[in-house]
């Protein structure tokens, strides 16, 4: 990703003003952390943003970003383009500011804000209308722009590099614990570029690689154990998210039918993936092939969500979702069988779906790896 390139926040934002003006109202009050640096570009702990829908590109005069005193020189450098108010209380005191306090009908993010907080900030004197107005941004954010799809494949370069070298130097190996073997994974994404880690890493052997999410403990690979690994690098707040599942050794036949069946349900969801696509319709592309073989109990989760500035995001793919994919989402594959008491496979990539067909970005072999 070019260092010096930066995203259209402008273009979000006017995206954003679309939505408002098709729901008629005349702003909305942004506190959700992850929503206002997607719009602006803020990365600070406390602040509030109002977004005016009657601003234009370039003429934004009524959206104003609100921010405390540690942030001054930070909400100059990162959001030049916007008035900045300088109060701790930050969406209070967008309520009370003038230009706010004539909104006809503001709408606020009422997924995330408290009962005490809406009745507090209905209680000013000069508080407009507040209007229930969930999901907004998070429905513009399904659709990655190319700035978002770059940081993605650097997440996913930086967690498929750092996987090739905890395998080549010998990190996964009969005798190690999970704990060690996910620290050092861990470690290795941050050599190989991640700012962090998208969550704690998954690292499950043997009958611990039944268990979808099993956090590592001080369990020891042995041989002949299928080892699990689902983890994930940040860069740029982005993350990836894959999933790999190798043998110590040599496999049994048991454990090669469980992958080769697992990595055929993988395949159909991915070529499933495609613009005007229902979600559910994708993952019962991949869960009726494992269905079929008669192991349909043993796939215990939905197919995949979606990823980007949160490790879990819209849309969601499974039985029950609803809802069809767009051009430019970031999605995930990931079905798994899970064998309690003996093992488990789950085989993960993080995806774009694209007009053309899905663009794969975690690049790692998904044939069976033998360490």
């Amino acid at each position: 990703m070019d260092p010096n390139t930066r995203a259209d926040f402008g273009q979000r934002r006017a995206a954003l003003r679309r939505a408002l003006q098709a729901r008629e109202l005349d702003g909305l009050l942004v506190t959700d952390l992850l929503n206002i640096r997607y719009l602006t570009g803020f990365t600070g702990s406390n602040a509030a943003l109002v977004v005016s829908a009657s601003d234009t590109p370039g003429s934004e005069d009524k959206t104003v970003i609100c921010t405390d005193g540690r942030y001054l020189s930070q909400v100059a450098a990162q959001v030049p383009d916007l008035s900045a108010l300088i109060d701790r209380s930050s969406a209070t005191a967008l309520l009370a500011n003038e230009a706010t306090a004539r909104s006809g009908a503001l709408g606020f993010e009422s997924h995330v804000v408290t009962v005490d907080q809406h009745d507090a900030w209905s209680a000013l004197e000069s508080a407009p209308r507040l209007v229930r107005s969930p999901g907004l941004v998070e429905e513009l954010r399904m659709v990655k722009d190319e700035y978002e799809i770059g940081l993605l494949r650097d997440a996913c370069r930086a967690a498929d590099d750092a996987f090739a070298a905890l395998i080549e130097r010998g990190g996964i190996r009969v005798g190690r614990t999970e704990l060690d073997v996910a620290r050092e994974l861990e470690s290795l994404m941050l050599d190989f570029g991640a700012d962090g880690i998208s969550f704690e890493t998954i690292v499950a052997a043997g009958p611990n690689s039944a268990v979808p999410h099993h956090r590592p403990t001080a369990s020891v690979l042995a041989a002949g154990d299928f080892v699990k690994f689902d983890f994930g690098a940040l860069v740029g707040g982005y993350h990836s998210d894959m999933t790999r599942t190798v043998v110590l050794g040599q496999p049994d036949e048991w454990q090669k039918e469980i992958y080769d069946l697992v990595l055929r349900s993988q395949a159909a969801g991915r070529e499933a993936l495609a613009p005007g696509v229902s979600t559910a319709s994708v993952d019962a592309a991949s869960r009726s092939v494992i269905e079929e073989a008669g192991y349909g109990e043993l796939f215990l989760h939905g197919l995949g969500h979606g990823v980007g500035l949160e490790i879990h995001e819209a849309p969601g793919i499974a039985r029950t979702s609803t809802g069809t994919l767009l051009s430019g989402a970031a999605v995930t594959v990931e079905p798994g069988v899970y064998i309690s008491g003996r093992g488990g496979v789950r085989i993960e990539d993080t995806l774009v779906v694209r007009d053309d067909g899905p663009e794969l970005l975690t690049m790692t072999s998904k044939e069976l790896i033998l360490v």
